[in-house]
């Protein structure tokens, strides 16, 4: 069984790990692996300090997936949040994104936000497909804006307005 639960210190390692693990599949983060430790614990525990939602999916213990919205910086923006999510590939497929956002999203919208944005690449099909399906839309493309091992690939920016 899957629990999804809101991030908590103790779970920095395996977050780091389970966040290394997608992003050395070099196609669907914006790290190509995941950044030193005491970063990503700097990450939970700015995430925890400031009420921001950030829950895990565990499985035995460990986190198998990830799903957080972030304030964006700037006071005219602050209203807003920037989402991130994550599963590793055998938890795919299953049902499991659409949890972790549905249950990340009622928690930004508690916590707030009036709007949750997210970019991701072109040809991710199916992450597209759910982020349609839980209501957000596609607001532009920013086109050849991440390169991977010397290949440019497009970006489609989507929007949800609470």
């Amino acid at each position: 069984m899957i629990e999804i639960i809101p991030i908590r210190e103790d779970h920095v390692e395996s977050f780091h790990c389970a966040l290394d693990t997608v992003s050395r599949e070099r196609r669907y983060l914006a790290f190509l692996e995941a950044p030193p430790i005491d970063s990503t614990r700097a990450f939970v525990l700015d995430n925890i300090k400031n009420g921001y939602p950030q829950f895990v999916a565990l499985s035995a213990g460990e986190v198998v997936g990830w799903c957080d919205v972030v304030r964006k910086a700037r006071p005219v923006h602050a209203h807003g949040g920037v989402l991130g999510i994550a599963l590793l590939p055998a938890f795919r497929g299953q049902g499991l994104g659409e949890r972790l956002m549905l249950t990340t999203l009622a928690a930004a919208k508690a916590f707030g936000f009036r709007r949750v944005e997210l970019t991701v690449r072109h040809d991710n099909a199916n992450a597209i497909a759910l982020y349609e399906k839980v209501g957000f839309e596609v607001e532009g493309c920013q086109r050849g804006a991440v390169q991977v091992d010397g290949v440019l690939h497009d970006v489609v920016m989507m929007g949800l307005l609470f």
